[in-house]
Order: C-alpha cells, then structure tokens, then sequence
C-alpha cells in the first residue's frame, strides 16, 4: 500500500495526518510520503517524524483582491508540481487532512484520474462541525469526506462517512500525573492549568491568563502555559515556581497528563485530544476560524458538561478570568472531569484505517 498525505500549516492538519500514517505503517506496512510546503510547520515537524515531505507551491484560495491572481498562479503551479509528483510516486491513496496544500494535491489526484493516469483514491478528513469554503470546494473531487459529527455539510452528500478524529497514539496511554508534573517543577500535589492556543499561539487569550496569574487569581493552582514561539519571549517573564511557560510542546501527553484543568483554543484536532485523554476544559474558539467552525465545534463538544465555552470578545473583556474560576470550583470541576472520561472513546484510528485499506484495495484492483 502506498499512501500520500496533504497536510500543512498548523499542527491540527499535521498531527491527525501523522497519526494515520503511524497506524497505516503498523497495521499494513504502507509506503508513506507527505505533500506540504517548504516554509510552514509541516517542513519540520514531518521530517522529524521520519516521513519524506515533498513541497509544491500552495496559497490560500479566497484571499483580498490584489492578491487573488497571484495566489491562483501558485495554486496552479501547485497543482503542476503535484501532478508530477503523484505520478511519481504512484500512491493507492491520497488523503488530505487540511491546510492551503491540500487543494493543488487534491485537484492533481482527480485530474490525473479523469485523465486515466492515475486510479488512486482520494479521501479528506474535515474534522470541523462547519466546513470551511475550501474543504466545500475540494470535496468534490473526493471519493469519501471523513468527519466525527452525525451529518456532514449537505455539499458532502453520499461521501460523509463517520469516523473518529485521530490522535497522537502517545495520547492514548498518558505517563502517571506525579512524574508529568515533575517533568515541568510543578508540584503534583497541587491543581495544575495547562493553557495552549495551538501551534500558532493565542495573544488574547495569553495576555488575559497572564495577567491573572500575575493577579494571583487563581490560588493554590499552578500552571503550563504554552504561549506559541511568536510570543514567547513577551511572556516569558511571567516564569516563577508554579508557573512553567513553554513557547511549544512538539509532544503534548506530558502537559495534558499532569492537568487537572485545560485552557484552549476549539480546533478540531485540540478537542479530539481532550476526548482521547478525558481532560475537562475551558474553550475559547478562534473568532477567525473559517465559517466560525470553531464556535460550532466548541458548542457540540461542550454538550456532554465537560466544556464551558468563553467568546474571544468575552476574553477580551475580562471574562476568562471568571470562567476559569468557576471551572476551578471543586464540584464543577469533578463533574467536568467524570464527564470528559465518559468522552474518552476506543482507538478513533481502526475504522480510518480500514477506510484506507478498502480505498487501497478497490484502486488495486482496478
């Protein structure tokens, strides 16, 4: 089996990629080569996985008007790097997992199949509870649209297939909370926050936590902050005992094992690690994020009480403090708790796998 993934951008692209092509290797030995570009996350995350990373030209789609020709070009020589690429490389299946890259992959795979050089499959993984324009747009050249919620977009229709959201699989099996906690100074018999914006950090919600903790808002509660690399050096100096800032964690099972309260940003990737380790939260989903996925997906994960969801305009008004305070409360916090182990699900990677292994095997066959 030969698979190709397009995955780029931020670590909620890469990670769930990852964790596919890890499980693909183990369970079929498959030959794995990933599509990315050459000046974001995936150039060195990918590599340092052990994994090939090709680059092809890639830009976002919809952008202002002065930059809506340039950024075609690109995307078409994209699309002819990829072409050249894939026929190459002569993968069974393509899968895209999402970032900027994943259109000219995705539109090169079905050009060359319509054009008989190629029969593999072509499969996307949309984790979010709203599509983005983007994924609505390549969705059309996919044979399935992976996705953990009941129904997909209705531009999905007859190709959504339920799955599971992968994971890193060192999520699936957390260090014991004592040595977690002593991995960073902090002291296991006290509660510990840990706070990440995702790979690209989070100001607003940075210059709120700090600010609390240098506040003393949060008493008897000791905290991980990841700030982002972009800002690290202006948080920095909050750093004091109890108080550990890293500017990012390539592996974050340490951090989440050690935390008894998480505080985060609402991609889809995020929230499946908070199902997978069973950790409550406290979200605040990025007011950006494309159709306001990351409101629909905080809303639906917040169902189950292991959530309490917090609007980036809420933050910036000085609600976070707040939230946080009552999430710490001791009963509010054990019923979160007991309710995010009740989200814990089994291995979210064997029904995508067995995704692969039938697109595999029906391009085999052809």
């Amino acid at each position: 089996m030969k698979v190709v993934f397009a995955a780029g951008g931020t670590g909620g692209h890469i990670y769930p990629a990852l964790a596919i092509a890890g499980a693909l290797r183990e369970r079929f030995d498959a030959t794995i080569d990933f599509v990315g570009t050459s000046d974001r996350l995936e150039a060195r995350i990918v590599p340092a996985e052990g994994y090939r990373l090709y680059a092809v030209s890639a830009q976002p789609m919809f952008v202002a008007p002065k930059r809506t020709l340039v950024n075609a070009f690109a995307n078409a020589w994209g699309v002819t790097q990829s072409a050249r690429l894939l026929r190459r490389l002569r993968p069974d299946v393509v899968i895209a997992t999402g970032g900027y890259v994943c259109f000219p992959v995705v539109a090169a795979a079905a050009l060359l199949r319509r054009t008989g050089l190629s029969k593999a499959g072509i499969a996307m993984l949309e984790p979010n509870a709203a599509a983005g324009l983007t994924s609505r747009v390549t969705a059309r050249w996919v044979d399935e649209v992976w996705g953990p919620f009941a129904g997909g977009d209705a531009g999905f229709a007859g190709k959504y297939v339920r799955t599971a959201v992968p994971v890193r699989p060192g999520l699936r099996q957390l260090p014991g909370r004592a040595a977690a906690a002593a991995a960073f100074g902090l002291d296991p018999a006290k509660p510990i926050l840990f706070a990440m914006g995702g790979s690209q950090g989070a100001r607003s919600i940075n210059d709120a936590l700090i600010a609390g903790l240098r506040a003393g808002a949060f008493p008897g509660w000791q905290a991980i902050v990841v700030t982002g690399d972009r800002d690290f050096d202006t948080y920095r100096a909050a750093e004091r005992p109890g108080v550990e800032v890293r500017p990012y964690l390539d592996d974050p099972a340490t951090a989440y094992a050690a935390a008894d309260l998480v505080l985060a940003r609402a991609g889809a990737s995020t929230l499946a690690e908070l199902a997978a380790v069973g950790k409550p939260a406290v979200l605040v989903p990025y007011p950006f994020a494309a159709a306001d996925h990351q409101t629909s997906n905080a809303v639906e994960f917040a169902k189950g009480g292991a959530a309490t969801v917090v609007s980036d305009r809420d933050v910036r008004d000085g609600g976070l403090i707040a939230a946080l305070q009552g999430a710490m409360e001791t009963v509010r916090l054990a019923d979160a708790a007991s309710a995010a182990r009740r989200m814990a699900a089994e291995d979210p990677l064997a029904g995508i796998a067995a995704r692969v292994e039938r697109l595999a095997s029906r391009t085999q066959r052809a």
